[in-house]
């Protein structure tokens, strides 16, 4: 507990000592605030620097690129850092996949490389620590394939004082790999943009290209020999023109009609080439450029086509020598063009379809002359005509090979017609009246159906041999005499061998070869009617032949009774 009465007397006894203690106290108090001020100001500032620190480096922490650093001793300052040391960052461990981390040696990073690049990269950095030389380049990490770019730098105060030497480390593996395979499209681009203009300058065809104002940008070589301009394509030159004999642009004109209605034309051309005069055939083909539609342009080819007109004069002469053949001929002919008009008929043609002569000519279509036929009930009665005149139609595509039919006309007459592919397109139709030979054909069916009919019933046994010597016929009662096999008749067998099939009716078959002849020599001889067969059990045959008007030969057997 304090004792006041006693201070205040100490007070009272020396007053200067306690103003002197007081004053003391008070400058020291005044000092300790001042200190305490600085000392608050020092660890703000202090704080702020170790901020700013921290933002630096995680600023570089975040930093896509790595680093590794080689910090040097202040030489400023008593630093007690004597030696170099080696700093790596999170992000180079994260990029090289480093196992230590943040504690890797460079020694260690280097193993990470091959070891060309491992020497090369220790060669830099000697210079950047010897020299302060800095350096760029790309190497491979062997372990990951990765592609980085290392740039070394040397960072110095504004005193002058070395800082560190740093390495920034890179990943540049994406970007490497799309320079890779851009640079390898460009090299497929280049050789492919070879072949084609390989390919372009082989073709034997002037060949161009127009743009969308219709002027020449690109030709082939076969254009520039042709044309005799250079194979420079410059876009500054005045691009040529292959002229006609009036000195004309052969295509130009047409490749505006081509662009106007957005279709392929063509057209026939003359062109004189030192001298002699070319029959050819241009074409302009318009298309969209650079993936647009505001902007067309043409593809343009030139083909001579001299052999092919000589060709197609040395057709139309053949093809008129063969029509004037079939002008005189009494089978009715015609031809549809390709576009299903008539484009020839004989006189026989309009006879047959009791045409007029002047309809003829005007070139009716294939249609209109059903029509017209139609009207004059001479054309088969179908059950639904349009369909039957579509299908009609249809043949002119679908024709390849000749074909065959018949028409039965309301009027009782038939028509053979043949229909054909003609060389220059469409068919050409053959009409034959057939109704005569029809008739013929049944009435001589009918009669030889009778004359077999009455062969069947006679008693005697009958064969018929064919011009050929084969067997043409034979009645029930030559199987019901002879008894042979079906398969022996049925084969069509000659005369030979029918005798065979008779070999077991004679007693003695010692002499059965000279027998047979002499059974043939009687069977054939033209003075001998008739001659009689002996048999076993004295059965007897009595055997005639004929020859026929149409030259074939009758054999007729009857057996003679015993008595």
């Amino acid at each position: 507990m304090t004792d006041w009465p006693l201070l205040v007397d100490m007070y009272y006894a020396a007053p200067d000592l306690w103003y002197l203690i007081g004053g003391i106290v008070l400058s020291l108090l005044i000092i300790l605030i001042f200190q305490s001020i600085e000392i608050l100001k020092i660890k703000q500032k202090n704080y702020f620097l170790n901020r700013d620190r921290e933002r630096y480096a995680e600023t570089l922490y975040a930093s896509r690129d790595g680093y590794f650093a080689f910090i040097y001793p202040d030489q400023k300052v008593n630093d007690p850092r004597e030696s170099i040391s080696e700093r790596c960052s999170r992000r180079l461990a994260v990029i090289m996949n480093l196992p230590n981390g943040t504690k890797t040696t460079f020694t260690e990073i280097l193993k990470h490389f091959y070891k060309e690049d491992a020497l090369k990269i220790q060669k830099y950095v000697a210079l950047l620590q010897d020299d302060g030389v800095s350096f760029d380049d790309h190497f491979i990490l062997k372990s990951a394939n990765k592609y980085l770019h290392l740039s070394g730098a040397r960072i110095n105060g504004a005193d002058g004082n070395i800082y560190c030497d740093m390495i920034w480390f890179r990943d540049v593996s994406f970007e490497t790999s799309k320079i890779l395979s851009l640079e390898k499209t460009k090299t497929n681009a280049e050789t492919n943009l070879v072949s084609i203009q390989n390919l372009l300058n082989n073709i034997p065809f002037p060949l161009w290209l127009r743009n969308d104002k219709l002027e020449i940008s690109y030709y082939n070589k076969a254009f520039s020999e042709f044309s005799n301009c250079s194979m420079s394509n410059d876009k500054s030159e005045e691009k040529p023109e292959i002229s006609n004999p009036q000195g004309e642009s052969i295509s130009k004109e047409l490749a505006k009609l081509a662009v106007k209605t957005n279709r392929l034309k063509k057209a026939n051309v003359s062109v004189v080439k030192n001298g002699e005069r070319f029959a050819m055939e241009v074409f302009e083909n318009p298309f969209h450029g650079e993936d647009t539609l505001d902007k067309i342009y043409t593809a343009g080819i030139l083909i001579n086509v001299n052999e092919l007109d000589e060709l197609k004069r040395n057709l139309k002469i053949h093809q008129n020598a063969q029509l004037e053949i079939l002008e005189t001929l009494g089978t009715a002919f015609a031809v549809f063009d390709q576009n299903l008009k008539l484009a020839f008929h004989n006189h026989a043609f309009a006879n047959l379809w009791k045409l007029d002569e002047d309809w003829l000519e005007s070139s009716p279509s294939y249609a209109y002359f059903l029509d017209t036929i139609r009207e004059k009930r001479l054309l088969p009665e179908v059950p639904d005509y349009l369909m039957f005149k579509n299908e009609e139609q249809k043949k002119f595509s679908q024709i390849i090979e000749p074909q065959k039919d018949m028409l039965h006309l309301p009027n009782g007459r038939t028509l053979s017609r043949m229909r054909a592919a003609y060389p220059t397109g469409g068919l050409i139709f053959a009409y034959e009246d057939i109704t005569d030979r029809i008739a013929t054909t049944s009435a001589y069916n009918a009669l030889l159906s009778g004359q077999k009919e009455m062969l069947e019933n006679l008693f005697d046994a009958v064969l018929i041999f064919g011009t050929n010597g084969r067997l043409l016929f034979y009645n029930q009662a030559y199987i019901k005499l002879w008894k042979p096999q079906n398969e022996l008749l049925n084969n069509e067998p000659n005369l030979d061998e029918i005798l065979e099939s008779q070999r077991n009716f004679f007693d003695k078959k010692d002499n059965w070869k000279s027998l047979k002849e002499k059974i043939t020599e009687h069977i054939l001889s033209v003075t001998t009617k008739s001659f009689v067969l002996n048999g076993q059990k004295n059965n007897a045959i009595m055997v005639s032949s004929c020859n026929l008007s149409d030259g074939s030969l009758m054999v007729t057997y009857k057996e003679i009774p015993n008595n």
